[in-house]
């Protein structure tokens, strides 16, 4: 399977208080991928390094087969974009931006430009500085959709919109993917929203990766277990993935983990060094996110999320 999206290594920093560190991510074409992080994570930061809006230290960046920046002009002429903030031109109505959009795009579809714009209700004399915040959401989708892109790259599309606009406007982007196998990035911190349709998730914190897998991995595979007499250091060749650690909550003892790939009867695998499980708790995808980020906060904790001290 070839990937609409390839990031390796990529460092960037804007100033003292941020840096994006090391960033790896893959996008499997045709996945619609949610990049999950709280505010500030570095989200739009790699939306931007993505769109040629800023230009890394160093690293490596592949969109739709081209790199980034040399194929930039290619690339986004197959990239329908909506950025966190809409940037159309207040004074002109909804249909003079229909038209200017479309100006750009040789693969625009006027056609059913004119059906989403019926469909989202859109009044056609509207000028944009009057519309409402969901009304703007639908018609950046709706902008989006209708240059017929091979890859979608939506930052927090549907954040502040009611639960109405929100659903329109993803039944839009679902309805596209089905009919075209187009790839979707899509940035947000709203995690039930992703966990509907997402099949990828890839999870930043702090300008980092801490986790990326398949979305039924991620719901079936995650796992928070509690360790008792935990190790400084894991044992080599553990049958299962550890993606953070911190001190257990309140009264209980040990460490908790958490953990992907647990199966049963794997805790044999730890008591070598001692250490006892004591309970094994699934998680939803809410939950596993909380706690990725909990355990990815080696400062709070005074270690690494490996254990070892930072």
């Amino acid at each position: 399977m070839s990937n609409a999206i390839e990031i390796r290594g990529l460092n960037w920093r804007p100033g003292k208080s941020f840096a994006i560190r090391d960033l790896t991510i893959t996008v499997p074409e045709g996945a619609i991928y949610g990049f999950l992080g709280p505010n500030g994570a570095g989200k739009t930061s790699t939306v931007r390094l993505l769109m040629g809006m800023a230009k890394p230290l160093s690293g490596e960046m592949t969109v739709l087969g081209g790199k980034i920046p040399g194929d930039l002009p290619r690339t986004l002429s197959q990239t329908g974009y909506v950025p966190e903030r809409p940037h159309l031109y207040p004074a002109l109505t909804v249909e003079e931006s229909i038209r200017f959009h479309g100006t750009f795009f040789p693969t625009w579809d006027g056609a059913w430009a004119e059906r989403l714009r019926d469909t989202f209700r859109l009044t056609p004399t509207s000028r944009m500085g009057s519309l409402s915040k969901g009304e703007a959401g639908k018609l950046m989708i709706l902008l989006a959709l209708s240059q017929r892109p091979r890859l979608l790259i939506l930052d927090e599309p549907t954040d502040g919109l009611d639960p109405v606009v929100r659903r329109d406007v993803l039944a839009a982007v679902l309805d596209y993917v089905s009919e075209t196998n187009a790839t979707v990035f899509i940035s947000s911190h709203l995690i039930h929203e992703l966990e509907r349709f997402c099949d990828w998730v890839g999870v930043l914190e702090d300008g980092r990766l801490i986790a990326e897998m398949p979305m039924e991995v991620f719901k079936n595979e995650i796992k928070r277990i509690r360790v008792v007499d935990p190790p400084d250091v894991p044992p080599p060749d553990l049958p299962f993935e550890i993606l953070g650690r911190q001190p257990s909550d309140g009264m209980a003892a040990g460490e908790t983990w958490v953990v992907r790939g647990w199966e049963g009867g794997m805790a044999e695998a730890l008591a070598s060094s001692g250490a006892v499980v004591k309970e094994v708790a699934h998680l939803d995808l809410e939950e596993g996110f909380v706690e990725l980020l909990r355990t990815a906060r080696p400062e709070i904790w005074g270690r690494s999320p490996q254990g070892r001290e930072g």
